[in-house]
């Protein structure tokens, strides 16, 4: 009576453990050992739990080698993307052949360019001074007519001992007071002693310059006091040559634009970029042939033009009322003995309005 009592009891149990455990195809249950019921057999949990972890072992290989396949190929894609958007060297406008590429691409690219193409001067862009003078002479010349700009630079050229002389050892030599009596204000000294500390230190060099891509080259120049936006623009179009360069901060471009499509009103920067999309990559080109657009028509322009054996270079920015208080500061600047120096307001540290 106890025997079978005590073999109900097992078959009772024996079940109930079998059917408490959620069954799996990666799991095998072992049935419980006939001769000798009494034992409870091995716990599967256990067998399941490692065989749940074996499979999750299992699959971790694969699952990373996926991601690994994966990682891989977003890095794969990534660097293709960053060998897309690495700087691509560019030829300069002063190299052989350039000049005559830019019009092919603006004639087809903008056909409100055709008719200046055909009655305006072939485009020059040949100046060859170091950049560290031609920074300098940018500085000198912010914001001044061309014959006071002139005036001036010939004086430094003088005090430094010549174009050849004219490095930033030399430019750190000399005393505001020296500067003050060619002409030169103290603000305007001071970012001089800047661009020339700046090479010094090693910041900046002629060569790093030169191989600078537009969008670095941009950076580095603005950090120097005195050089704003404008006067990067300038000094990338008529010294490095920089084939796709928009000054949309010139007026002389704004008017240019204005003029060429009929605008009431001049441009905003974002219109400027919107209306000369077409004329990438030499939108440098597009540039100049505003300003000659500009002459041509014998409309005032807001630029002081340099004109170098027909030429020409933008120098700063001057509205038709400021032509009379620069011609007034003009005079000052004669005889040197006894000048003083112009008073400046500047914006935001960069290119200086002289006002009288």
């Amino acid at each position: 009576m106890g025997e079978q009592t005590q073999t109900q009891k097992t078959q009772t149990q024996t079940p109930s453990l079998s059917q408490s455990q959620p069954t799996s195809d990666s799991t095998v249950d072992i049935p419980p050992n006939p001769s000798n019921p009494s034992k409870i057999p091995i716990r599967p949990q256990k067998i399941r739990k490692l065989s749940s972890t074996n499979d999750q072992k299992t699959l971790q290989p694969s699952d990373s080698s996926q991601s690994v396949v994966t990682i891989t190929k977003n890095r794969r894609r990534g660097s293709s993307q960053s060998t897309k958007s690495l700087p691509q060297i560019v030829k300069p406008l002063s190299a052989n052949g350039e000049i005559e590429n830019a019009l092919r691409h603006l004639r087809l690219a903008d056909p409100l360019l055709c008719s200046l193409i055909d009655t305006l001067p072939f485009p020059a862009f040949e100046s060859h001074q170091l950049p560290f003078l031609a920074l300098c002479k940018s500085i000198l010349y912010q914001q001044l007519a061309y014959k006071a700009g002139t005036s001036i630079y010939t004086r430094f050229l003088s005090l430094c001992g010549g174009e050849d002389a004219v490095c930033p050892d030399v430019v750190l030599s000399l005393s505001a007071q020296q500067l003050k009596q060619i002409g030169i204000s103290g603000r305007k000294a001071s970012y001089l002693y800047d661009l020339a500390n700046k090479y010094k230190s090693g910041i900046l060099s002629d060569e790093t310059v030169v191989k600078m891509d537009d969008r670095s080259l941009f950076t580095m120049l603005s950090m120097v006091k005195g050089i704003g936006s404008w006067s990067v623009h300038m000094f990338m179009i008529f010294s490095l040559h920089r084939p796709d360069v928009l000054p949309v901060s010139d007026l002389g471009v704004r008017k240019g634009v204005k003029m060429l499509h009929g605008l009431e009103e001049l441009p905003r920067p974002s219109q400027m970029e919107q209306l000369c999309e077409k004329w990438k990559p030499y939108r440098s080109v597009g540039a100049w042939y505003m300003w000659r657009f500009i002459e041509g028509k014998g409309t005032p322009t807001t630029a002081a033009v340099v004109m170098e054996g027909g030429r020409i270079q933008p120098l700063q920015q001057i509205e038709p009322q400021q032509e009379a208080q620069q011609q007034h500061q003009l005079q000052l600047l004669e005889p040197i003995n006894g000048m003083g120096s112009l008073g400046c307001i500047a914006e935001g540290g960069k290119d200086v309005k002289y006002v009288p």
